[in-house]
Order: structure tokens, then C-alpha cells, then sequence
């Protein structure tokens, strides 16, 4: 692998600001309920649930924000009961989309995503319509001064990662989805800060677009990600050399 596209350091650009605006807390809390409902109330014995955790304080959640999502998840706490749920479309130019979401009113939310997508240019499809042009992968994200490039590939690549890359600031390690955890542990108890260990849809191969096309995939792909219910969104859309040099500006 190359290592994500260009959409992926704009989509991470993006959540940093979010996180600021403590936007993201909304979508970390879903997440650990939803982690802590399937997997247990117990960050050692559920990974999920711990990459979680680990996530919401890297964003400084407070502790006892944390406390309640899990209880809420676990039954201890009255709470919202979510459902996940992907779906499939495509976007202007034919590029695909994925949208991870968790709900508690799937019609609702289906309604809603449909119509985003026909306001900017795309389609909602049905299941498989955009999913084979995607691997699911674990990915494990390190500030670029919390560790080298040779540091990072004698204990990341030592753990069995599969590919090494520098986004902007950003390390990004990508492994095979079984291996996601142990190569975040490895990377962990070498003393390195992990900024963020998750699974990720990533494209097999990257849709270039510039110009009209690129911009109108960029909207979309951003109104879906600020959506209450959306927890990720995944693309093939790769933004051309031209259109980042103009989002810079």
C-alpha cells in the first residue's frame, strides 16, 4: 500500500477543528456507548472500547463524561439504545462513498443521508454498490514529533504494521484489521503517544479529481461527515495537486 489519500489529511484536518469546537464529543460518546454495550464496561478485556477511551481523551473528554457513556452503554445508566449501520453511494463523477453511522431512528437517518447525497451531486446506492472498492484496515495515527521514522518502523513494522506514512504532521501506520490492537500496544509500550487507533475503510485504488468535480466531492463528503449520526465517511475521491494548492490558500 501507498498509504491514504489526499481526502483522508483533509478529513483529519477537518477533525482536529472539530475537536476544538468540541464538536467531536457527540460522536466519541456514541461510539463508547456503543462499545461498551457490545464488548463490556472493561477498556482492558474490549478493544474497541479502549481505542475508544483512549480517543475521547486525546481530545480532553472529561473523565466523568467518559464514566457515563459507559455506564449508559453497560445498563447502569439510562440511555440511548443505537443502531450501526453503513451505507453505500456514490458521489459526483462517479467516485464511491461509505457512511458509517449509529442511530436511534433508522428511517430517519436514511432519509436524511439520502438527501444529502441527492443535494451534492450523488446517489444513495444499495449494500455492495460501493463496498468492494474498499479493504478495511486498522490504522494507528502518531504526532510526527512524538517518534522518528526509524523508530517507528523497527517497532511498528516489528509488530507486523503494513505500511508507514507521513501525512502533513501526522504518522499514519496501516496493519490488516486482525492486527490493529497489537501493533497499537507495540507502538504504546514503546513510550510513543497514540493519537488515534481505529478501523478504516480504505479505497483499493484513489479517483483523482480537480476543478468543479473535486470541489462538489468535497462538499459532499463533508456535509455527510457533520451529520449527528455519521461516524465516519470513507471515499475513493483523492483531491488533485491543483485543488489542495487552492484549498491551502
Amino acid at each position: 500500500m501507498s498509504g491514504h489519500n489526499k481526502w483522508s489529511t483533509i478529513k483529519h484536518k477537518k477533525g482536529r477543528e472539530d475537536a476544538k469546537r468540541g464538536k467531536i464529543f457527540t460522536k466519541l460518546i456514541k461510539e463508547i456507548t456503543v462499545a461498551a454495550r457490545l464488548g463490556g464496561g472493561d477498556p482492558d478485556g474490549n478493544p474497541r472500547l479502549r481505542r475508544a477511551v483512549d480517543e475521547a481523551r486525546s481530545n480532553n473528554m472529561p473523565n466523568d463524561n467518559i464514566d457515563r457513556a459507559i455506564k449508559k452503554g453497560t445498563g447502569e445508566l439510562e440511555g440511548v439504545e443505537y443502531e450501526e449501520l453503513t451505507y453505500e453511494g456514490v458521489g459526483p463523477d462517479g467516485t464511491l462513498v461509505m457512511v458509517e453511522v449509529m442511530t436511534d431512528n433508522r428511517n430517519r437517518t436514511a432519509a436524511e443521508v439520502r438527501k444529502l447525497f441527492d443535494k451534492h451531486g450523488g446517489q444513495l446506492g444499495q449494500s455492495g454498490s460501493a463496498g468492494w472498492a474498499f479493504d478495511q484496515k486498522g490504522v494507528v495515527r502518531i504526532a510526527k514529533e512524538e517518534a522518528t521514522e526509524e523508530k517507528l518502523f523497527e517497532v511498528a513494522g516489528g509488530a507486523g504494521a503494513e505500511d508507514l506514512v507521513l501525512e502533513d504532521d501526522t504518522w499514519v501506520v496501516t496493519t490488516v484489521r486482525e492486527e490493529l490492537d497489537v501493533v497499537r500496544d507495540a507502538v504504546a509500550n514503546a513510550g510513543i503517544k497514540v493519537s488515534e487507533a481505529k478501523l478504516e475503510q480504505i479505497p483499493k485504488t484513489d479517483r483523482i479529481l480537480g476543478g468543479d468535480d473535486g470541489r462538489k466531492c468535497i462538499e459532499l463528503l463533508e456535509v455527510l461527515d457533520d451529520h449527528d449520526d455519521v461516524s465516519n465517511v470513507f471515499s475513493d475521491f483523492s483531491p488533485s495537486d491543483e485543488l489542495l494548492a487552492e484549498l491551502d490558500d
